[in-house]
């Protein structure tokens, strides 16, 4: 399959061009960033897109792939309802393009996504609290909003309550920002790739759900996942838990 990489510069393109290069089954059909003339795709007959660009990029980058019947793997955060929607759209005129919207590429990412969202059905209470280079130009992160979004699913699925919190004064942000019934808390600094702890609490005890990317070497595994099962299903996927189900 031929794949290029547009955000091929940045920290997550450089290690994806290495990944697609190492694989024996994948080609490196075009290495794009900033400045690079989207056209370099279908010249080199481009199968796949993997998207590691900017939020404010990244829709023109998948209008013209999807257009054009390219396949998108798309790690970029930043995707809202309206974006997803437009996505939709765009994938009912290519019915058999197939989009991954991936919030995270790492395997235990996923998993603890997944095992948080089981855990909800189980405790009163859920914070999260997600830790990223300082770099990052989003908060909360991708991830964090979906771990967000499960959660509060599951609550509403088990009929939850609301979450016990008698603060009455608080400075702004001091509780979060709620996404669905769950606050999330963001911190920024150098030192940090990206980690995030999915806290659950209940009277008498405590569960913390927690997962570290070391380096960006531990995402690529999760995007070759992507790339090589993202024609395999047309149309707009969201979640990297979706492709794994065939693992072994």
């Amino acid at each position: 399959m031929k794949v290029a990489v547009l955000g091929a510069k940045g920290r997550m393109g450089t290690e994806a061009v290495a990944a697609i290069n190492a694989a024996t089954d994948l080609t490196l059909s075009a290495a794009l960033d900033i400045g690079d003339s989207l056209e370099k795709l279908t010249q080199s007959g481009t199968e796949i897109v993997v998207d590691f660009t900017t939020p404010d990029s990244v829709m023109k980058n998948l209008e013209f792939a999807i257009n054009n019947g390219i396949h998108v793997v798309v790690g970029t955060t930043g995707f809202d309802d309206n974006k997803l929607e437009l996505l939709k759209k765009l994938l009912n005129k290519q019915p058999k393009v197939g989009a991954l919207i991936a919030p995270n590429f790492g395997l235990g990412a996923v998993l603890m996504m997944q095992f948080s969202q089981t855990a909800a059905k189980y405790f009163e209470s859920a914070e999260i609290i997600e830790m990223h280079h300082a770099n990052k130009i989003d908060a909360p992160s991708g991830t964090a909003v979906r771990t967000a979004e499960m959660i509060t699913n599951s609550r509403k699925a088990s009929s939850k309550p609301n979450m016990p919190d008698a603060t009455k004064t608080s400075l702004p942000g001091a509780r979060g920002a709620k996404v669905g019934d769950v606050p999330v808390h963001s911190i920024r600094g150098h030192g940090y790739v990206a980690h995030q702890e999915v806290v659950f609490s209940d009277a008498g005890e405590t569960l913390t759900i927690r997962h570290d990317s070391i380096n960006r070497s531990g995402f690529m595994p999760g995007v070759l996942i992507g790339i090589r099962n993202v024609a395999k299903h047309p149309g707009l996927t969201v979640g990297l838990e979706n492709y794994m189900g065939g693992m072994k």
